[in-house]
């Protein structure tokens, strides 16, 4: 009950103050002010109705692959904290990693159920198949729950079996939100296909030249087979799926995907602007001894070969030692331990301040990815003042703008060294206030978990 009078106050502005009596008033002990018997009697006449109301409070349920971790739970979390915010009940069902929330948080499976359902996925090309046991427990903590809407965003990186939740979902009849992160859910076995110049997804996958990509199958190759029953499940629900997509870029590709009868809609991903902002850096130039330095920062975890690692080392034999040096975040110690002259590498910060700092202390962030969405990276990197100079690749363009970066094709070195070497000499203090500002305007999270929420009133 508390609990629902303080969001209501939260909401409604409204003062209701802790009893004690002295006549005919009513002391606020913590204040020390009176109030009339009469007026607390009417605040808490207007109480009842939202109490009522309470038995019936809207449940949303996330799925994710993590919670309150990596771009993805981040976003999951956020969401759930809006969901809070409105007086609702949020529940975060996660396979993988996790930090502490606000929301319910759910456990699917745990670790060995991941190293069983990876194997199974390599050795048969049979991603999302396995996880039975664990995806029926939680199946059975849904029933319980009865989420009134449920969100889906990763829904493989071997934790869940998609056949199982998708039945429970069309028998439910529950209305389905799904962000979509990534390419996954409309392919035969790719999360990205990019990198292979793949378009068989348009009408059928087969003989597929992505198996060595994520998720990796030694052997078979199931891609007809997996585009197939995606394609019966996945539109089985289509009449209450409501698809969000988090860059133009991967809307113009559901449309021609399977999934295009579905509601679609784009809401870019947004960053916690109080946490991604300039921030004090020269601690850290100055434990790492690059004060002097032109300092180019690179951020990814894992760090694989579409993540452009390589391109960092070709970058590094091209500058300049005495001037230029790369600090790279997310690397595995075998990674740094690999890492040439002036290369700086750390691995993974589970801080977002110290992210923060990170991207605060380096003069330009270097993106050179091969294979992505609407990387967060790019959005915090300019939140705090930096900025980004990006592949041309997914969304990566819709959010970087000649105010506060560039964007060069795939590969292109050249340009790259050509734009860093000019702000080497010019400077990037004029960046600083262009990327806030711009920072402020586009990638606002509580705007864009907003946009959530509206959503989820149309549903219910």
């Amino acid at each position: 009950m508390l609990t629902v009078i303080n969001n209501y106050q939260k909401s409604q502005k409204l003062r209701l103050p802790n009893i004690g009596l002295n006549n005919h008033l009513i002391c606020d002990i913590q204040t020390g002010k009176y109030y009339s018997i009469s007026s607390c009697l009417c605040n808490i006449a207007k109480l009842i109705p939202y109490v009522r109301n309470c038995k019936n409070m809207a449940k949303i349920l996330q799925i994710n692959i993590s919670a309150n971790r990596g771009s993805t739970g981040k976003i999951a979390d956020g969401i759930g904290r809006s969901v809070l915010s409105e007086g609702w009940k949020s529940y975060l069902a996660y396979g993988g990693s996790h930090r502490p929330s606000e929301s319910q948080l759910i456990s699917i499976g745990g670790k060995w159920n991941t190293y069983t359902h990876a194997l199974q996925s390599r050795l048969f090309d049979n991603h999302g198949l396995a996880s039975r046991c664990a995806t029926t427990r939680f199946i059975e903590k849904m029933r319980q729950i009865k989420p009134d809407i449920v969100h889906l965003h990763n829904i493989h990186n071997y934790y869940i079996n998609y056949p199982l939740l998708f039945n429970f979902l069309k028998e439910t009849n529950v209305p389905v939100v799904w962000t979509l992160h990534d390419c996954w859910p409309f392919t035969g076995h790719c999360a990205h296909f990019d990198a292979i110049k793949c378009e068989k997804w348009k009408t059928g996958c087969h003989h597929c030249k992505g198996l060595n990509n994520y998720p990796m199958s030694w052997f078979a190759d199931r891609s007809k087979k997996n585009y197939e029953l995606k394609k019966r499940l996945f539109t089985s629900i289509i009449d209450r799926l409501t698809i969000i997509t988090v860059s133009n870029w991967i809307e113009e590709f559901v449309k021609e995907s399977f999934l295009n009868q579905a509601k679609i809609q784009t809401i870019h991903n947004g960053i916690d602007l109080l946490t991604f902002q300039p921030s004090q850096s020269n601690q850290i130039r100055k434990k790492y001894q690059i004060d002097d330095q032109f300092v180019i920062l690179g951020v990814a975890s894992p760090w694989n070969a579409t993540k452009g690692l390589s391109d960092f080392i070709k970058l590094r034999e091209i500058l300049p030692i005495n001037k230029y040096t790369i600090f790279l975040v997310g690397l595995s110690k075998k990674e740094i331990t690999k890492l040439p002259q002036n290369v700086i590498g750390i691995t993974r910060t589970d801080s977002p301040k110290e992210l923060a700092e990170l991207y605060s202390m380096a003069d330009v962030f270097f993106n050179p990815t091969y294979e992505d969405n609407y990387p967060t990276t790019n959005l915090e990197a300019i939140a705090c003042g930096t900025p980004v100079i990006t592949y041309d690749t997914g969304g990566c363009k819709e959010a970087v703008t000649g105010d506060v970066g560039y964007v060069v094709p795939q590969g292109d070195l050249k340009k790259t060294v050509e734009i860093i070497s000019k702000w080497q000499t010019n400077g990037t203090k004029n960046f600083h206030l262009l990327c806030r500002q711009h920072a402020e305007r586009h990638f606002d999270g509580s705007k864009k978990f907003e946009k959530y929420i509206e959503i989820y009133k149309s549903l219910l």
